[in-house]
């Protein structure tokens, strides 16, 4: 396997295409939106700045890595060549429904096809395609180039070989995995929405303000990051998106908290908008 394209150059997207030119494939980060991609160079070529100054990557591996990687609007163009294709659009079906439509009519016969999604069906987004058995989930976690687990999740129909090719691409993007058959949230994204809705309702309730709460949950639990945080930093609108999936899936556990509702309607969806259950707007970003 050589050539990987990633669809959608969001935070996810971005990420997965800079593990992806440092693994050694050569990389296409593809976009409707060239504004879009000029960010996403621009927040590439930070991390690699960063790298650098840490010594968590060499001027050559840099240089190297970089040559590998190209941004392109041409989806269809770009597919035609490629072993593998990772989406990384919203967790909206139809968007993805269009995409895999797409690439499965110009992308070649062995081409194996990944949805990077927290929640949604692998088997449902491979229906959308003539070739089931070659489709599969790749979730990857934010932010892509320090977390070390991809979770990699089969559809019904996902064939062994495809499993296969996917674990070996991931490991060779210097990634831990986990091969798990498909349901409802997972594995990471069940127990994820479970504490960070409960956080939410214990904020409601009174408990304690977010940052207590972060803390107790950090220090008491050992988890590198509070619900308040997490949620922060991948966005409440994700994080709302997902439960209400999950609670049409798996039942009440999963009703997401009105609190957490209410931020989304005022627009306070984390990082990204300025504000989220913490304050951003007078901060410099500071997830690379």
């Amino acid at each position: 396997m050589k050539n990987l394209v990633v669809i959608g150059s969001g935070v996810m997207g971005r990420g997965i295409a800079y593990v992806s030119a440092v693994g050694g494939f050569k990389t296409t980060l593809v976009d409707i939106s060239q504004e879009q991609l000029a960010n996403a160079e621009k927040d590439i070529n930070s991390i690699f700045e960063k790298g650098l100054a840490r010594n968590k990557i060499t001027f050559t591996e840099m240089e190297e890595s970089k040559s590998r990687l190209q941004y392109s609007i041409s989806l269809a163009q770009n597919v035609k060549e490629a072993d593998l294709v990772i989406e990384a659009v919203p967790e909206i079906m139809d968007i993805k429904k269009n995409i895999f439509e797409v690439i499965d009519q110009h992308a070649p016969e062995d081409c194996c096809f990944a949805t990077n999604t927290s929640t949604m069906s692998p088997t449902e987004i491979g229906s959308y395609t003539k070739r089931p058995e070659k489709v599969i989930a790749m979730h990857f976690f934010n932010p892509v180039h320090k977390m070390p687990l991809v979770e990699i999740i089969r559809g019904l129909e996902t064939s062994d070989e495809t499993a296969a090719v996917i674990k070996r691409a991931a490991e060779q993007m210097g990634k831990e995995t986990v091969v798990i058959n498909e349901f409802p949230g997972f594995v990471t994204s069940r127990i994820s929405a479970l504490v960070g809705n409960e956080a939410f309702y214990m904020l409601q309730e009174g408990v304690g303000t977010p940052e207590e709460i972060d803390k107790a949950i950090k220090l008491g639990l050992n988890y590198p990051m509070g619900p308040f945080e997490l949620g922060d930093l991948v966005g409440l609108d994700t994080r709302l998106n997902n439960l209400k999936y999950l609670h049409s899936k798996l039942g009440e556990k999963y009703r997401p908290a009105p609190l957490l509702e209410q931020y989304v309607k005022a627009g306070r969806l984390g990082r990204k908008s300025g504000r989220g259950v913490y304050d951003y707007s007078a901060k410099e970003e500071v997830i690379q």
